[in-house]
């Protein structure tokens, strides 16, 4: 953090800052101060990014429960938290399982077990009481800001759940069908439903629902300070409403915005990041055998040509949608989830960490009923640690908006990566071997260094060696 000694003479320059709500005036000359300082491009460079599930974190599934953990975040070198969904959720055509509501369940019992998707939201400026009060989630903003870690919220503007109070009070808010009827989201390729049977589909050509949804964005920021959002489904949302609600945010303080979308006009138009869901796809593929490593060359050239040298990609072996739907790490990455969790983190953009990953977590959260991550440290935290470690100090791997060079090496081998990347005087190699069979390769860098994942010194010379199955070493100089 920041310390600034606030003269009285010069208390104009402090009260400038908004960065906490809660900060009160100095009243003595040479009283020290501590600011939390605004999410900046410096900060992007070298972040981890966290995604906190509330309700699995803990057997308690609270704000409070979490909070106290924010420490140990820290030490993975998170640097920005992205808190799922915190609205209270709709009680009206609640999801009970992919294709049935609670209002399906006639034993009362079993009906209490289903909660709901986060993404049904019935009130944008509420707080689940499943979570705890809005005291709790501020004390949580303040608890990472102490931490050093800022805030994101997941925010939820192509829907609300059928018991928003805009459904009733402002139905013009909604697309309707032509008997004027309220409905849930359309794939626009087939005109059919999405599925998303328990959401109402907002209407973006109304500018009164617009003007709403900024207030609403903007009460989060102003007053209860967080630092910026996660726009769920953000490709279904029209990209000048995003540039003027970010103008919005930007005018209170600097906001972080990541986009669920792989969408280059949004980066464009206020986002800082946006998902790398291809090269995660990549990664599933290499890890099963479907692809090579030529697949991931591929993509890195193409999206160098095409996107803007301050877009941020954000990287992950995993997240909330893949965990419940697509599969545990265990079942994607049965043998290989190191070597992509560590690729995650060197090549140039921001690295991933869901909740329970840490733990090395090898089952399904459930997503409409309550679960539990586990909590015991092995040696996957072990690993995210020191590769969190290695991202926020080393400059080699800046991934933000003035990102650390990437150079490729050995390219006509489409079974092994070798990268290097530099920036102010750092370097880093990277040689893995995306095969389940031993391969030999003679790396075109040479020079002395130093195996941080083993912490032994390691000479690089124009000498063959052998990578074993989803060998990879990570050198420093």
């Amino acid at each position: 953090m920041k310390k600034l000694i606030a003269l009285l003479l010069t208390v104009g320059v402090f009260t400038s800052c908004k960065t906490d709500k809660k900060e009160t005036m100095p009243q003595e000359e040479d009283q020290i101060v501590e600011v939390f300082p605004d999410i900046s491009p410096d900060i992007e460079e070298h972040a981890v990014i966290y995604e906190a599930n509330i309700r699995q974190y803990s057997p308690e599934g609270t704000f409070d429960a979490f909070t106290k953990d924010i420490p140990v975040l820290k030490d993975l070198g998170v640097k920005i938290i992205w808190v799922m969904p915190i609205n209270k959720i709709s009680e009206v055509k609640r999801k009970a399982t992919g294709d049935t509501f609670t209002s399906d369940i006639e034993d009362e019992e079993e009906r209490k077990k289903y909660l709901g998707s986060y993404y049904s939201v019935s009130d944008y400026r509420s707080i689940n009481p499943e979570f705890g009060t809005l005291e709790d989630f501020q004390e949580l903003v303040d608890t990472a800001h102490e931490n050093g870690i800022y805030v994101i919220v997941d925010w939820v503007p192509n829907h609300t759940g059928w018991d928003h109070p805009w459904i009733t009070e402002h139905p013009e808010y909604y697309t309707q069908n032509e008997a004027g009827e309220i409905i849930d989201p359309i794939n626009p390729d087939t005109g059919e439903s999405w599925g998303w049977t328990d959401v109402a589909d907002l209407n973006y050509d109304n500018q009164d629902m617009r003007n709403a949804m900024i207030a609403d964005m903007k009460y989060w920021v102003e007053d209860v300070n967080i630092d910026g959002y996660r726009m769920d489904v953000a490709h279904k949302v029209p990209v000048d409403f995003f540039k003027r609600a970010i103008d919005t945010l930007k005018s209170v303080k600097p906001v972080f915005m990541l986009a669920e979308a792989e969408q280059p006009d949004l980066l464009q138009n206020g986002f800082d990041m946006h998902y790398g869901w291809e090269a995660h796809h990549i990664f599933n593929d290499i890890a099963k055998g479907h692809k090579t490593v030529k697949a991931l060359d591929d993509y890195l050239v193409k999206i160098d040509s095409t996107l803007q040298n301050d877009d941020i990609y954000m990287y992950f072996v995993t997240n909330h949608d893949e965990n419940s739907w697509a599969g545990t790490l265990k079942e994607r990455m049965p043998e290989n989830k190191e070597i992509f969790t560590a690729l995650s983190y060197t090549i140039p953009g921001m690295p991933l960490i869901y909740s329970g990953q840490e733990y090395d977590m090898e089952h399904r959260l459930k997503f409409f009923e309550k679960d539990s991550i586990p909590k015991t440290k092995g040696d996957y935290f072990e690993l995210l640690k020191k590769l969190g470690n290695l991202k926020n100090n080393n400059t080699a791997l800046n991934g933000g908006k003035q990102a650390a060079s990437y150079q490729r090496f050995n390219a006509d081998n489409d079974k092994v990566l070798v990268f290097k990347r530099e920036k102010a005087g750092d370097e880093i190699v990277f040689i893995g071997n995306f095969t389940s069979e031993p391969q030999n390769i003679t790396p075109e860098i040479t020079g002395d260094f130093n195996d941080y994942i083993s912490n032994q010194p390691m000479k690089l010379e124009g000498v063959e060696m052998v990578l074993q199955p989803w060998e990879y070493k990570i050198l420093v100089k």
